[in-house]
C-alpha cells in the first residue's frame, strides 16, 4: 500500500497492510504537524503532491526495503491538503522476521521519502509562509 491522500490518516490501515504470522516484528512511524518551526508558530502545512509519479516513488521505496531489509514489508500513506498542528501527514508501517529490519526499514523509509518522493509542503506562520523543501 502506497498511497498519497487528501483525507486523515489512520495508523491502522498501514499496520493492516503490512501484518501477517510470519512478520514477528512490526514498526510504525507516525509524521504529525509540529506547532512550531525554528521558534515561529506554525498556522498550518499545505502539502502539494503529482499523485502518480509519488505513489510510483513510495513503491519504489518499498521494493528497496524489502530487498535491503530481508523481505520487509512496507506500506506508506501521505496526506496531501491543508494540516493543522497536531494532524498526521505521514504514516509508515514496516513488518519483518525480525525487529531489527524493521526498524531499519521504516527509517530508510522516511528518509527516502523526504529526499526522493515529489511531495512539497509550505509552511503558514503568523508573520509569513514559506516552501520547505520535501521532495526532489
Amino acid at each position: 500500500m502506497f498511497r498519497v491522500v487528501d483525507r486523515p490518516l489512520r495508523l491502522e490501515e498501514v499496520v493492516e497492510a503490512v501484518s501477517g504470522e510470519a512478520y514477528g516484528g512490526l514498526v510504525t512511524f507516525s509524521g504529525s504537524v509540529r506547532n512550531q518551526t525554528r521558534g515561529r508558530r506554525v498556522l498550518r502545512l499545505e502539502y502539494e503532491a503529482y499523485p502518480p509519479m509519488a505513489e510510483k516513488k513510495l513503491a519504489e521505496i518499498g521494493a528497496e526495503v524489502a530487498e535491503r531489509f530481508n523481505g520487509t514489508r512496507l506500506a506508506i500513506v501521505h496526506r496531501v491538503g491543508t494540516l493543522k498542528p497536531g494532524e498526521l501527514a505521514v504514516v509508515i508501517a514496516a513488518a519483518a522476521p525480525h525487529r531489527k529490519e524493521a526498524f531499519l526499514g521504516c527509517e530508510h523509509a522516511i528518509e527516502r521519502l523526504k529526499q526522493d518522493v515529489p511531495i512539497w509542503k509550505k509552511e503558514f506562520f503568523e508573520d509569513g509562509e514559506v516552501w520547505v523543501g520535501l521532495g526532489p
